[in-house]
């Protein structure tokens, strides 16, 4: 009988293989990582902070194996992400995963993102095919110069004293974006994600009182390049050109950790994209997101 991916450490896949990774191979995941760091950032920053193991990182990275060679690396977490992917390591992957779905979404390179939910779907079934939302074009955006526009001087890093208004605010972006609320099912989860933003400088916002104006994070952090998420601003004050000026702020302090700040956006969110390309980011690539 079959078993499902996590309860084998390992499994042939015609001329490669498919297993968990370990500590032992963290040096070759790092080069896969370091290949191509704002397409990869998300994957680099958890595996560079937590490692491999499953313990720490809080999920199994799967790796595919070729000649010796570790070719391609897969978090198979809440969020799958697979990481310098071909034909055959998505094969592998769908072949492992089994039909017992536990991730939320599938996150990465349109093509490759969508394929592999394509070969998942065809091989498992209504585990795997029925989903919430499919987002195929999701421009990857990136700026490694000075904003191109003024910076509202407003903006600033969210303190500890903020994170209640702060949490209200980022649980109304989540669910205007994603369209379920981020508390559903573990509240106090959630509020310490948030306190974690905080607590280590990648949450900004502008404030009023104890009300939030506009905010964002840095979701990810790995050597060179940040990604910033949760980009939101207060639904009365969208369409008065607050936005750019924001958003350009949130650039000059996060270039004050890393150099490049990455995002990636839906390519139908037309407002976001003119406000991204007045700051100055341009297009280096595209996702693609599916929902379950």
């Amino acid at each position: 009988m079959r078993r499902v991916a996590g309860t084998i450490a390992s499994r042939r896949i015609r001329d490669g293989s498919v297993r968990v990774l370990t500590r032992s191979d963290l040096p070759a995941a790092i080069r896969l990582l370091s290949a191509n760091p704002i397409e990869n950032v998300f994957v680099a920053s958890r595996v560079r902070a937590a490692g491999l193991e499953q313990a720490s990182l809080g999920c199994p990275v799967w790796g595919y194996v070729r000649g010796g060679l570790l070719r391609a690396l897969c978090h198979a977490g809440s969020n799958m992400v697979p990481v310098n992917a071909d034909e055959h390591a998505l094969e592998a992957w769908a072949e492992f995963a089994g039909p017992q779905r536990t991730c939320a979404s599938i996150i990465g390179p349109s093509h490759v993102a969508l394929e592999l939910w394509n070969r998942l779907s065809d091989r498992w079934g209504s585990g795997w095919t029925e989903v919430r939302d499919v987002r195929p074009h999701q421009p990857v955006l990136a700026i490694s110069s000075a904003p191109a526009i003024p910076v509202d001087r407003r903006v600033r890093r969210v303190t500890l004293d903020q994170w209640d208004a702060y949490t209200e605010a980022a649980v109304k972006m989540y669910t205007e974006e994603i369209g379920v609320s981020p508390v559903q099912g573990n509240p106090a989860g959630y509020r310490f994600y948030v306190r974690q933003l905080i607590t280590s400088g990648r949450a900004f916002g502008i404030f009023e009182g104890d009300r939030v104006l506009f905010k964002a994070d840095l979701g990810s952090v790995s050597g060179s390049v940040c990604q910033v998420q949760g980009v939101w601003l207060e639904p009365e004050l969208r369409g008065q050109g607050l936005a750019p000026p924001a958003m350009a702020a949130v650039v000059q302090l996060a270039q004050t950790v890393v150099p490049t700040v990455s995002l990636y956006v839906n390519d139908y969110n037309m407002p976001a994209r003119a406000t991204y390309a007045k700051v100055g980011f341009t297009q280096v690539g595209e996702f693609a997101t599916v929902h379950f």
